[in-house]
């Protein structure tokens, strides 16, 4: 079995940390460091005999060193493929036997491993010792490296087929320039061709130690109960101190990239850095961007390159907040004789709406169906722990699920001009359109 990887970090992660609990949903959160000092948020539930527990590190894509693009992707893709004297299918029985299920998450923040399992004390506790055993001792063994970098760098040769995986690396590539965001999350093959055994371990040593850690359970224990399977879990990994800090990315320069693609149609980028986590425009520029092109049907850019133009199918523009700041992009496919047309109408719309933001009746709008149209359910463990995830690794407030739908009410016409005008710089846009006799 190989960890389950999934990127969060794109729409649906944004989406995730922006849809809103109905008004009586609130969640105890608990929070404390281990002895190591590895960062723990607990919610006990005892309304099912289940246990989720998920451990996160800042080691993405964003960490790889340089010459070495896809270390930090093949670091994480290893950690159960052999672990503490068993074999990648030892470890996959051992879950099964009991029950439980081993899953991941990476992006280019942050690499975690997730498990889920019954409560009940002996499926519990072998499921737990599996974690553990995967976290704190992972072999590397020479001979599956040698497999999964094949793999690695094929799966990427494949993907370079696929216009819209072209178009999204080149996006990330103008838009960030030499920042660490600007790595490929999957990496680069002739970089991954020339990775080692001692790479991978280095790297874990730095990335995967306790002060680098965030421990997140959710489930049928008590608070002293998930106290001592957090410790646990931090008093088997490395000690090594808490990464440094990300740079903070420069405001990318005006560009327009054309590459040529035998594709059906044009895949269209446009975009700006745009704001980090825990900056204090996100609900105006969350809110805002509802009408400009995160509302579906309702948004300005569907409307206006969709409904009234016929120029593509769909037409979205989505805030990516990360660590630092991520992404604003704003993205259509189109056919390729009216690339440049549907370009310069989604061009057009993002301006005006820049310069006039979104009208009373808009935001109204955009707001009551945030708040009411679109609650998220805390039904079951799975989805407290992504939200638990991401409060402890991005720090935010613990009461962040509470007020969210009063953040939201709260913002108005001029915090969303506002917002804008200090995030998006329409003259200071990269533009990148993949498609074919697309190359300048």
């Amino acid at each position: 079995m190989s960890i389950k990887t999934m990127s969060i970090q794109r729409f649906f992660f944004a989406l995730l940390l922006s849809l809103p609990l109905s008004a009586q949903a609130t969640l105890a959160i608990q929070n404390w460091q281990t002895p190591q000092g590895a960062r723990v948020v607990f919610v006990e539930s005892r309304e099912l005999p289940m246990l989720d527990i998920s451990v996160d590190f800042p080691a993405g894509s964003a960490r790889d060193p340089a010459g070495k693009a896809g270390l930090a992707h093949l670091t994480h893709g290893l950690l159960d493929q052999g672990a503490g004297g068993l074999s990648d299918t030892a470890i996959a029985h051992r879950l099964a036997d009991v029950g439980a299920v081993l899953s991941g998450s990476f992006d280019r923040d942050r690499a975690g491993v997730t498990l889920r399992t019954l409560s009940s004390a002996t499926e519990k506790t072998a499921a737990l010792e599996m974690l553990a055993r995967v976290l704190q001792r992972p072999d590397f063994p020479q001979a599956v490296i040698r497999r999964e970098k094949q793999r690695l760098i094929a799966a990427i040769r494949e993907a370079e087929a696929d216009p819209g995986t072209v178009a999204g690396k080149a996006f990330y590539r103008a838009l960030y320039g030499t920042h660490p965001y600007a790595h490929d999350e999957a990496g680069d093959p002739a970089a991954i061709a020339r990775l080692t055994r001692g790479d991978l371990q280095a790297f874990y040593r730095a990335h995967y130690s306790a002060p680098n850690a965030v421990i997140s359970l959710v489930g049928d224990i008590s608070r002293a109960e998930a106290e001592a399977i957090a410790a646990r879990l931090a008093a088997g990994l490395s000690k090594a101190a808490a990464v440094p800090p990300l740079p903070s990315p420069a405001p990318a320069a005006s560009s327009d990239v054309r590459i040529a693609h035998p594709s059906t149609q044009s895949h269209v980028l446009v975009g700006a850095v745009g704001m980090a986590r825990n900056d204090p425009d996100f609900f105006p520029l969350f809110v805002g961007n509802y009408v400009l092109g995160g509302g579906g049907f309702d948004s300005r850019l569907m409307r206006e390159v969709r409904d009234k133009r016929g120029y593509a199918y769909s037409a979205y523009s989505y805030f990516m907040p990360m660590v630092e700041a991520g992404p604003f992009q704003l993205g259509l496919q189109t056919k390729l004789e009216q690339t440049d047309d549907a370009l310069k109408v989604a061009q057009a719309t993002l301006r005006q709406f820049i310069a006039d933001g979104p009208s009373e009746a808009e935001l109204e709008q955009a707001k009551s169906n945030l708040t009411g149209g679109f609650p998220l359910r805390l039904d079951s463990n799975r989805k407290i722990l992504d939200y638990l995830a991401a409060i402890g690794f991005y720090r935010l407030p613990l009461d962040y699920l509470d007020t969210w739908v009063a953040k939201v009410e709260a913002v108005d016409v001029a915090a969303v001009k506002q917002a804008f005008a200090r995030r998006i710089d329409p003259d200071r846009l990269v533009t990148v359109v993949v498609g074919a006799g697309g190359a300048r």
